[in-house]
């Protein structure tokens, strides 16, 4: 009876007085920088492990939150040995040049709905090679699996989009992999 009522108590405290910017900690071994690009016709996933991130999150105004993470280009891989070694090879992501890829947030434009868990676009900045261009994603948030419906210090996002890898000068390959890169990155925090 206790755990309902502090429930309750919980959800009729006005969200401007629990809420304000909040710093989450990125929880590494459950999130996962993935992507998809076509190989000689053939669907192929990818990952990236994340090196660094920076993400605030204001729940009171979602739209006022940013993200900053950085990947570690050397540590990547496919399901296939030499598509891992062309990935990181020097006329693709050139890893031994450009170690990381970084994208950080320039705003968020929320659905129709105004809550992150409705959709949103992310604008912002992506580095890779060394050439910075903008690109928008789209992201969802939800609390973890299993979290108490007024406990939002553990979250999810999903973050999905295409980017053209010859836009960063990625173009080696191309006979056999195609230009356009899917992501889907899947990210959970705690604050």
């Amino acid at each position: 009876m206790i755990k309902p009522l502090l429930t309750a108590i919980a959800l009729m405290v006005p969200i401007s007085a629990i809420a304000a910017p909040v710093a989450y900690a990125l929880e590494a071994a459950k999130s996962q920088v993935g992507f998809v690009f076509m190989l000689n016709n053939t669907a192929t996933k990818g990952s990236m492990p994340i090196k660094a991130s920076n993400i605030v999150i204001d729940l009171q105004a979602l739209q006022r939150s940013s993200v900053d993470v950085t990947v570690d280009v050397r540590r990547a891989r496919t399901g296939l040995f030499f598509a891992t070694e062309a990935l990181k090879g020097a006329s693709v992501l050139n890893a031994k040049e450009f170690g990381t890829i970084r994208f950080v947030s320039t705003g968020i434009r929320l659905s129709q709905s105004g809550q992150l868990s409705g959709g949103a676009k992310i604008n912002g900045n992506l580095t890779m090679r060394g050439v910075t261009r903008p690109v928008t994603l789209d992201a969802n948030l939800f609390r973890q699996r299993g979290t108490d419906a007024s406990d939002l210090s553990r979250l999810s996002f999903r973050i999905t989009g295409t980017v053209s890898r010859s836009a960063f000068g990625a173009t080696g390959y191309s006979n056999l992999v195609s230009d356009a890169i899917r992501l889907d990155i899947v990210a959970r925090v705690s604050s």
